[in-house]
Formats: structure tokens, sequence, C-alpha cells
């Protein structure tokens, strides 16, 4: 009768048979989901085993990621320092306030005002960087640590602060174009502090830390490397001498209506520079407004045509080849020279004169009629070898090279007003650099603006007694009948050359002038060379040796004093009189005002 009945164990009952709980399977399913089981079972084994084996780094990578965090440890910036030691430039503790926007935007208004007038700003001006979607807004950069705790103090939710440092400079405007400044990150921007950036900055240290889930450090994780802090740097200015140069600068340009000025003092045994100003200046501590005028350094940067003071270095090259002595007569009557179409002339006529002469009564006739005697490669080279046409090797930013055209391309025309200072180009900086030919005998050092504990190696350039020769010369230059007498200094022989040039504007040459000075002292023994250049005097005279001179005497008494110089001459009173003859400087150019 088909499958016999199912019996119910222990009780006997009969089941109909059902297909559904037939339990009979395929045997081969049976078999698939075996396998099935076993293929996952071994790929979690393989994985788990490669996870532990084979990835374990990666793993402890991106576990640490979550808790571990390396802090940086910020070096301490090295100081600048004069030569005397006295402080230009340190960091300061300072604190970066910053907000949490979604946050800081929702506290009291009473207290988000309190906020703002801590921090110097506006209302506006914080409710403009609160709005913001980022989670991370600085409100102000390098707060004094002071306000930084009674801003925190204000519990403004949200708004926290980071230690920082700020650069201060004790002396203000007084040495801002020497060491220049750093910006909000203490990175160095201009001058000093940024051509030592990387001995300054020293190398930042590292700490390995383990934060909770709010963020704070909860232990230690090992691996502390200690920060390495800047080195200090000594400067060659000395802040005497720099204080005395830009006091003298700054009340010439005031009294002359001048739109500038710049001076350069320099140490004649080392090259050195002891002293190195500009006006206008500014203040590294307050630099809101800032404009390019202020930040230019002009005896480094700019260049300018420098007039009357080559003249010392072409008669130093006439005496040289032996083409003239100092006693030697030169005719430059009638005042003016024709050399093709264009006519040099001088200020006024001198008739006969010695070379010695021409140099006191600062004669382009007279040096024009030497220099024609002499190849223009000759006087290329001598220039060249003097630093004009090469940027002095300071390493500072910025420094020009100015412009000494290759001698091949000179007529004999530009080879004329070169021989007088025109027709080429350079810095306040090269004009006193070239200087230590005569104040060295004969021989030039490298400058520099770190102070040196080694004396530098120096180069000829002239034999010693064409260098003398020509120092005495420009001393008679600072006598009466010179064009220099007020730069005398009571106690004290100098010399010098003055100038006093034309400022080209559009290719002509204006009636806007140049006022310039460059001399050293004391005589019988030089110790300092000091080079002076007001632009654009407007009052009171526009003569080099009316207006520039008067500072180089003023900036010589002072630093001589402060070096404890002694006096090589007889104190006497030597201010010249009212019809000075410092208004003889010759004027250049004199090519009828065109080139």
């Amino acid at each position: 009768m088909g499958d016999p009945a199912r019996v119910a164990t222990g009780r006997g009952h009969a089941f109909s048979p059902n297909p559904v709980l037939d339990s009979s399977l395929p045997a081969w399913r049976s078999r698939l989901v075996l396998l099935v089981m076993f293929a996952a079972f071994a790929t979690l084994a393989g994985r788990a085993v490669w996870l532990q084996l084979w990835s374990d780094e990666f793993l402890q990578k991106q576990g640490a990621a979550r808790y571990a965090r390396t802090l940086e440890l910020p070096a301490t910036r090295g100081r600048i320092l004069d030569r005397n030691g006295e402080v230009l430039a340190l960091s300061l503790p300072a604190r970066a306030v910053w907000a949490i926007p979604a946050e800081a935007r929702a506290a009291p208004a009473g207290r988000l005002d309190a906020l703002a007038r801590l921090l110097g700003l506006s209302r506006a001006e914080l409710d403009a960087r609160l709005d913001s979607r980022r989670g991370f807004v600085y409100l102000k950069r390098q707060v004094d640590v002071a306000t930084a705790e009674r801003a925190l103090a204000l519990g403004v939710a949200g708004v926290h602060t980071r230690k920082e440092s700020k650069r201060h400079y004790p002396h203000g405007a007084l040495t801002a174009h020497v060491v220049g400044f750093n910006d909000v990150e203490d990175r160095g921007q201009e001058g000093i502090e940024l051509a030592h950036q990387a001995s300054l900055a020293g190398t930042p240290g590292s700490r390995r830390v383990i934060r909770d889930r709010l963020g704070r450090i909860a232990e230690d994780a090992g691996g502390r490397l200690p920060a390495r802090d800047g080195s200090d740097l000594a400067l060659s200015i000395d802040g005497r001498i720099q204080h005395a140069a830009r006091s003298h600068l700054k009340a010439a340009v005031e009294r002359h209506r001048a739109a500038a000025g710049a001076i350069v003092v320099l140490d004649v045994d080392s090259g050195e520079v002891l002293a190195l100003a500009n006006l206008p200046d500014y203040d590294p501590n307050e630099r809101k407004g800032l404009t390019g005028a202020q930040l230019r350094n002009r005896a480094l940067t700019d260049i300018y045509e420098p007039g009357s003071v080559i003249k010392p270095l072409t008669i130093a090259l006439a005496l040289e080849k032996g083409l003239v002595t100092p006693d030697t007569l030169m005719e430059t009557a009638p005042g003016r020279i024709r050399i093709g179409r264009s006519t040099i002339h001088d200020a006024k006529e001198h008739g006969t004169l010695t070379v010695a002469e021409v140099l006191q009564k600062s004669s382009n006739v007279g040096t024009v009629k030497l220099a024609l005697q002499m190849p223009a490669e000759e006087m290329w080279s001598m220039l060249t070898r003097a630093g004009f046409g090469q940027p002095p090797q300071l390493g500072f930013p910025g420094t020009a090279a100015g412009s000494l055209r290759p001698h091949r391309s000179w007529k004999p025309v530009e080879q004329a007003t070169i021989s007088y200072g025109h027709g080429m180009a350079t810095s306040l900086m090269q004009m006193a650099q070239s200087y230590l030919v005569f104040a060295r005998d004969g021989d030039m050092v490298p400058l520099s603006l770190l102070k040196l504990d080694e004396a530098p190696v120096a180069r000829p350039v002239l034999s010693s007694a064409s260098a003398a020769a020509v120092r005495a010369m420009m001393e008679r230059a600072t006598w009466p009948g010179g064009t220099a007498p007020r730069a005398r200094v009571p106690g004290y022989r100098v010399a010098g050359k003055t100038s006093t040039a034309h400022k080209p504007v559009g290719g002509r040459y204006t009636n806007r002038y140049i006022a310039g000075f460059v001399g050293f002292a004391p005589v019988s023994r030089p110790r300092i060379i000091v080079a002076v250049m007001i632009d654009e005097p407007t009052e009171e005279g526009y003569f080099g040796g009316r207006v520039a001179a008067p500072v180089f005497a003023g900036v010589v008494q002072d630093a001589l004093r402060a070096l404890d110089v002694a006096p090589d001459a007889p104190v006497a009173d030597i201010l010249p009189p009212a019809d000075d003859p410092a208004d003889g400087d010759t004027l250049t150019p004199s090519l009828d005002q065109a080139r």
C-alpha cells in the first residue's frame, strides 16, 4: 500500500506521509555548503595571518594616527647685536589668539565686544573673521602674553591661544635698514633678518605624545628631539656711530627739505661697515602704512651718477702712469672744452691750475684733459679694480652692482664724462668702498656687515705713492679756496671730495640735484671713511660742499671721539665765511645740459 505509515515513538501514533517533511537531500548540495563554509573560514584565517604578519606596521601607523601626535618644539631665534653687544633684535614670548567660529559666534554680544577691544579690532572685523565655515581661524597673531590671558579670561566659547614669539627691535628706526624685519611666522623678510635666516632661525625639535579623545596630552610616547636654537649674530655696526650718522643726516634732510638721504661709515682697517642709514626710514616694530620709499635701502640698492667724487680716481691713474705730477700746470681757460658736438664746462673759469688745484677746484676741464691722454681700457680697468660695475660682497639682499659699460663702447665724449662721474652709475656703498684705495695707501679690503675676528686680506689697486699724493690733494679740497671747507673738523685733518650732480629724468638732465661728499679722517692715519648723499635738496643751496660736507664733519667729529682717536691737528675755529667757496663746487654734467 505505498510507503508504510510512520509511528510516533512512545505513543504509536501513525502519521500520514508528507514530501515537505522528507529530509533527504542530494549529496552534492551538502558538499557545496561545506566547501563554501570552509573557503570562508580559510579566507578569514588567511586575512588574519596577512594582517598579523605583513600588515602590522601599516596597522600600527593607522592606530597611532588616531591617538599619537608629533608636536613641534620651536627653536628660539638668535639675537642680532651691534659690535659692542648692544641688542638690535630679539624674540619675545607672544600668543596667537584663535577660535572655533561655530562656537565663538554663539557667545554673548557683550563678551565679543570686549574681546574685540582687547585685540584692537572693531566688532565688524571680529565678526568678519568669525564668519567662516572652517573649524579654525586666527583672530590675532603675536599678541603679548598679558593681553592673551585677559582674552581667555573673558570666557568666550571656542577662543583659545597658542604659544609663539614676536620679534622686537629695541632701537626702532635707528638700524631698520640694516637689521630688517620678520613676518608673522618669524621668517626674515628684509635686511640681515633675511640674509642670515638659516643661522638665526635654528632648527625646531619634536615631541611624540598621546592625546585623549578631547585632544589633551595624556602621556609622552618617547622620541623627543630637542630644538637647536638660532645663533646670535654680531654686526659690524657701532650703535654710537650709527646714532650720530642718522642724527646728522636727518638734520640735513630737514634743513634743506630734501627728498631723501643716505650715509655710510666704514672702518678703514677692516672694511667693516660702522654705520649705514637712510631717510626716509621706518620703525620695524610698527609697520602699518609702510611705503616703498621708506623700505628702500638707498645706500645699497639705489644707483646714481656719482659726479665729481670720481675725479680723484681719474687723477690717481694719471699719476700712476707718470703723465703728470701734483705740480704739473694745466690750462683750463676759457673754462670749457669741446669734444665733437658737445661742450663741457667748468662752473667758472680758473685759468692755469696745477693738477692738485684741478682737484681742489673740481675742474671738469682739467680732469677731462687728463682722461683723454689715457687709453679707455686703462680707465675702465682702474674703475673696475676700485669696485665699480660689481656689487660689494656683503651678502645683503638687493645690493646693486651699478653700471660701468665696457670700454670698447666708449666714445671720446663718454670717456670724458666718465672721468668726472657721469655716464656711469654707482651706489653710495660702492663710492665709500672705492675711497679705501686712498685711505689705505693703494689697496682695498672686502666690506663686511658682520663683526670680524681676523683682519681681511687686502688686494693692491694703486701704488702707495700715487695714493698718498691724491690723499694730499683731497685734503686741500677742504681748505679755504677748495670746494669743501665746511667738511673740516676741529682737531683733525680731513680729506675728501664734493659732488653736485644733475639728476636725469626721461633721458635729459633737470634742475634737480644730488649733493654728495666722500672723505676720510684723520689724514695722518685714516681711521674712517664717511660717504654722504642728499637727494634733491631744495632750500639753502644744493652744492655738495654746502649740503653734504657739514654732515661729514659732524659724523667724523662724533665717530672719532667714540673710537677714541687722538687729534692730529690744532683745534681752531674753522667755520667757513658767508661767501664760502663751497658754492663754487663744479656742477656736472656740463654737456650743455644734454646727453
